[in-house]
Order: structure tokens, then C-alpha cells, then sequence
């Protein structure tokens, strides 16, 4: 879990013209946008940190838009909200892996993991509500090599992200 301390000034977090925006904020909108993401928004916010939420988000096909793109290339820190239906959505599990690319740029985002009703070790192992989700990608995808070498990336992204310390 972050701590609450995390964002406890918005002077921890520089202005510096590379980044665009404070925080990208990835979550599942279903599972946390009425509720915990919404609120974190708003805090956020209140506190002078400039925030990119999509709140236009179409989850239509694989690939992510290019202002979306930018969006997380252009923030400092990307704030990952990891809940129950996360990798249900291809969509997420692509914003993913593009966040992890990004933090292991020379000079790369700051990644903030928030853990919102389940266990890290559900996404480090893909387990629990993870299972299922995985699941039916792979069934999805099984007679595509292509679509498995996306399934066995988006694998990767959810364990290195879950043991990020």
C-alpha cells in the first residue's frame, strides 16, 4: 500500500519540463472510479497536484491512443491502481507494460503501486481473480503466437510492477 505521506506536499513533486503532468493515474474505472479512485483524484487535486485521469476512456480493442500515450510519457509518477478486475481489461494490461517501459528509461516515471482489495502476491503470481482474467486471454489468444507473446508481456509487467519495493 502507499502510505498516505506519499503525497504529503505537491513541492516533492518538481516541476520539470519534460513532465507534463504530476501523476498518471491507471486503474480500473469499474472496480474504483465511484469510489477509492475518485476520492484519490480529488485529493490530489486539491493539493496542487496536477493529475492526468482519462475520463473519456473507450476500452475498445488492444491498442492505447496516442494521447493516452503521451499522457503517461509525459508524468513523472504513474499511480497504478491494481484491483480485483485490473487484468480483465487488455487495455490496462497494455497501459502496463507501457508504464514499466517508461520507468526503465534513462531518467524514467517514478511507479506507485496501490494495492485496492487485493493481495500483491494476487498480481505478482497472477492468482485469485488474476487466474480467471489470464485465463480467458490465453484462451483468446491461444492459436495466435503473437497474442501469447502479448499474454507472457503483460505477465511480466504485472510481477515486476508487484515487486517494485
Amino acid at each position: 500500500m502507499a502510505s498516505s505521506s506519499s503525497f504529503s506536499s505537491a513541492s516533492t513533486l518538481q516541476y520539470c519540463p519534460r513532465w507534463k503532468y504530476n501523476v498518471f493515474l491507471s486503474f480500473r474505472g469499474e472496480d474504483t472510479r465511484k469510489t477509492f479512485t475518485g476520492h484519490l483524484y480529488e485529493g490530489l487535486k486539491n493539493r496542487g497536484i496536477f493529475t492526468f485521469q482519462d475520463d473519456k476512456r473507450l476500452e475498445q480493442g488492444d491498442s492505447i491512443p496516442e494521447e493516452l500515450l503521451k499522457a503517461i510519457k509525459e508524468s513523472q509518477v504513474a499511480l497504478v491502481v491494481f484491483s480485483k478486475n485490473y487484468a480483465t481489461s487488455r487495455w490496462f494490461l497494455n497501459e502496463l507494460v507501457t508504464i514499466m517501459e517508461f520507468k526503465e528509461e534513462e531518467n524514467g516515471q517514478t511507479v506507485i503501486l496501490i494495492f485496492y482489495d487485493v493481495d500483491p502476491s494476487h498480481v505478482r503470481y497472477q492468482s485469485e481473480s488474476f487466474v480467471e482474467a489470464f485465463a480467458k486471454h490465453e484462451s483468446r489468444y491461444k492459436d495466435d503466437v503473437e497474442g501469447m507473446q502479448k499474454v507472457q508481456g503483460w505477465r511480466t509487467a504485472l510481477t515486476a510492477a508487484a515487486n517494485l519495493k
